[in-house]
């Protein structure tokens, strides 16, 4: 089975940064997409950015121009580098790997989930 670790949350100013990192063990990342999701209190989880097998990457209209998805195959690894942080990014952030190499933005293309991390962004 495969295991997500979420890593790299944590309480910041407004405008800070912070990288977000998802180790995988019991299985890999090259051959799946892999995607971030996030679910702020009180609201559903929402779809947050994917980085498909072959490096193609999408964003969520909230996040596009500050955070960016990569990963690092030889590390079995997934990242997300957040930029310009806003309060209304605060929520638990979480990594999941894709069903397939083509998953996007539907919860439903993935098929295994971290626990997730904490990020708050203070005012």
């Amino acid at each position: 089975q495969v295991q997500l670790v979420e890593s790299g949350g944590g309480l910041v100013q407004a405008g800070a940064s912070l990288r977000l990192s998802c180790a995988a063990s019991g299985g890999t990342f090259s051959r799946k997409a892999a995607g971030w999701f996030r679910q702020a209190p009180g609201k559903e989880r929402e779809f947050v950015a994917t980085i498909r097998s072959g490096g193609s990457t999408y964003y969520a209209d909230a996040v596009k121009g500050r955070f960016t998805i990569s990963r690092d195959n030889a590390k079995n690894t997934v990242y997300l580098q957040m930029n310009s942080l806003k309060p209304e990014d605060t929520a638990v952030y979480y990594c999941a790997r894709g069903r397939g190499p083509y998953s996007d933005s539907s919860y439903e293309g993935y098929d295994y989930w971290g626990q997730g991390t904490q990020v708050t962004v203070s005012s």
